[in-house]
């Protein structure tokens, strides 16, 4: 198990879902350790479920937290969290980090749904999110980071996303808000004063022969089409429960197969 002790601690979570040739999906590796824990929950049909479940508190100052998925050919894979994480300052210093390396193989599906990512006072997080997916691979994967506890300053967040389809990079992107972010992260650009931002990539192979449009969603959100079979969500809103809505609505707006 980790333990807090140098310049911070350092976990690894790794997840393979298979095709079991039964119509289902089991779990070969499902291996965690210290502050990330992992747990296999109720399925229905042919997907896997699992919830990654913080362990202790973090990541703080000078963590270094990986989660590592892989979906095989064929199979079908959810994963959520049993809580929103929390980046907080800790007694090392420099920055945390929390890196998502993710692969979807031929004909795997993947729904990527974690609660969200709280940015307190006084933290510094890096977060990177890479994922690797074949030609007809299935994805829903979801961001949402809320800047700061009620009532308080949020820290330094920056967060990069990347997404590639048979090789070819259909969205490279990067955020940075808090103390000591380039200027104008706040401003009618970017977060326009909200507090909540988050975004969904939602990866189709049908949206290759006909893609998404673009749309304006409300207020807060809208949707754009990617360079292949992918559309981008984007949302930004004054709390995260606004967000959650903001959204689902616009994942229940996109066609289906």
């Amino acid at each position: 198990m980790s333990v807090r002790t140098g310049p911070g601690v350092r976990s690894l979570a790794r997840i393979v879902a298979r095709d079991d040739g039964r119509g289902g999906t089991s779990l070969p590796v499902l291996e965690s350790d210290g502050p990330l824990a992992l747990r296999r929950t109720r399925a229905t049909g042919s997907e896997a479920r699992v919830m990654l479940v913080g362990a202790m508190s973090g990541p703080l100052g000078g963590d270094h937290f990986t989660v590592e998925g892989r979906v095989e050919e064929g199979a079908r894979l959810s994963v959520g969290s049993a809580a929103a994480t929390i980046a907080l300052p800790g007694q090392a210093k420099g920055e945390a980090r929390y890196d998502v390396r993710l692969e979807v193989a031929d004909h795997g599906e993947l729904h990527w749904l974690p609660e969200q990512l709280i940015s307190a006072q006084g933290s510094d997080l890096y977060v990177t999110t890479r994922v690797e997916l074949a030609p007809t691979a299935r994805l829903v994967l979801r961001e949402e980071q809320v800047l700061g506890r009620v009532g308080e300053e949020p820290g330094r967040l920056a967060s990069r996303l990347t997404v590639r389809i048979a090789g070819q990079t259909v969205l490279d992107q990067e955020l940075t808000c808090g103390p000591g972010a380039p200027g104008g992260w706040d401003g009618p650009a970017v977060l326009a004063g909200h507090r909540a931002v988050g975004q969904l990539v939602v990866v189709r192979p049908e949206f290759a022969a006909e893609p998404v449009a673009a749309t304006v969603l409300g207020e807060g959100a809208s949707v754009v089409p990617l360079a292949g079979p992918a559309a981008l969500v984007t949302g930004v809103a004054p709390d995260a429960l606004r967000l959650r809505r903001l959204l689902d609505e616009a994942l229940a707006s996109l066609p289906r197969a």
